[in-house]
């Protein structure tokens, strides 16, 4: 972490358009130099949200706090956020260098020392000697990148982007995600980002913040979010679950034991409310046989689809007990007998499943 980073700080945060709650009363505290990134379906209010830190859009009610300080009133060219757009929002009839050196020059700084940031921000980016070319000359990664580093060039207190890679075909999307990674790592910097691409999301982030009708439905590392989410929302739209619903039978050997469609099964967890629980399991973590295993949890099926997808292959797999079941697997060393209508077994150990808040 460098000196230059800086907490922020989202105190019942809300915003209302008439009737409709955008923002309904969000509290975050995001640390010195974290990685921070909220997630969420299109009309999910993250990037209202977004724009409520950088000042663009004024809160209904809340305060947005920057290392102890209140600044829900002060206008957002006088907060020192850096901010990065999906659509770039570069200049046309400017090149690379002028584009970076712009705010710079608005906020009344002398050539020599803008000469020296520009070079600085362009080799952050890896677009040294790119300085004479306009936007039009560039690829798109290329623009995203002059956004980044005119973001960056005056040394903002927190960067702020929404949706950066969503131009951006999927390979190179990956290749800036880990550029960025790198260089929040490099600079330390607080990086609040916005999107609704799940990879994009548990690739980056030092934490996820899911945000679903307004509220943070759950806040947490990505790997903590991913393996035990707590709402079926934050299960099924943070990567693929299962749901069903069992009943609780009682424990057996430190194990919960339940019933779902006239069958059997054990999860290592607390049980749920009412003599009922919502589970959810990850489609990697099922095991797929083409004889009945010896395992307590086990529930027979047959292919109803198969879907090709390289590295993986995913079965949608039609059981009597659980309904509809979606199965990933290694492709290389599944089962080759795979294919519509193929009788199987499904599998899995006690902790891969998890028990749910009801959200639904």
């Amino acid at each position: 972490m460098t000196p230059s980073a800086h907490s922020l700080r989202l105190d019942r945060l809300s915003k209302s358009y008439g009737q409709v709650r955008a923002v309904d009363g969000v509290s975050l505290d995001i640390p010195r130099g974290e990685f921070l990134t909220l997630l969420g379906p299109s009309g999910s209010g993250k990037t209202t949200l977004l724009m409520m830190i950088a000042g663009f859009t004024v809160p209904t009610a809340g305060d947005v706090i920057v290392d102890g300080r209140t600044v829900t009133a002060t206008p957002p060219e006088r907060r020192n956020f850096g901010m990065v757009f999906q659509g770039y929002a570069l200049f046309p009839h400017m090149n690379v260098q002028q584009n970076v050196a712009y705010p710079l020059r608005a906020r009344g700084e002398k050539p020599a020392a803008i000469a020296g940031k520009v070079r600085a921000a362009l080799a952050q980016v890896r677009l040294t000697g790119m300085e004479a070319r306009k936007p039009r000359e560039l690829s798109g990664g290329q623009q995203q990148r002059v956004a980044i580093a005119r973001a960056l060039v005056f040394g903002p207190d927190i960067l702020l982007l929404d949706e950066p890679l969503g131009a951006l075909d999927r390979q190179l999307r990956g290749e800036v995600q880990m550029e960025l990674k790198a260089l929040h790592a490099e600079l330390g910097t607080t990086f609040v980002y916005v999107t609704h691409d799940q990879e994009e999301a548990l690739s980056m982030s030092d934490r996820v913040a899911i945000v679903h009708r307004g509220r943070l439905e759950q806040v947490g590392a990505p790997q903590n979010l991913y393996e035990r989410p707590a709402t079926r929302f934050a299960a099924e739209f943070l990567g693929r679950s299962n749901c069903f619903r069992a009943a609780v039978l009682g424990r057996e050997g430190g194990q919960l034991r339940l019933e779902v469609g006239g069958r059997q099964i054990f999860h290592c967890g607390a049980a749920g409310g009412d003599g009922a629980a919502l589970l959810s399991i990850r489609p990697e973590k099922i095991v797929v046989s083409l004889d009945e295993p010896d395992t307590p949890n086990r529930v027979p099926g047959h292919i109803a689809a198969v879907a090709y997808l390289g590295v993986t292959m995913q079965a949608t797999v039609a059981t009597e007990a659980l309904g509809p079941v979606v199965v990933t697997l290694v492709a290389w060393s599944a089962p080759a007998a795979l294919a519509p209508r193929q009788n199987i077994w499904l599998s899995w150990r006690p902790d891969a499943t998890v028990i749910l808040a009801d959200d639904t």
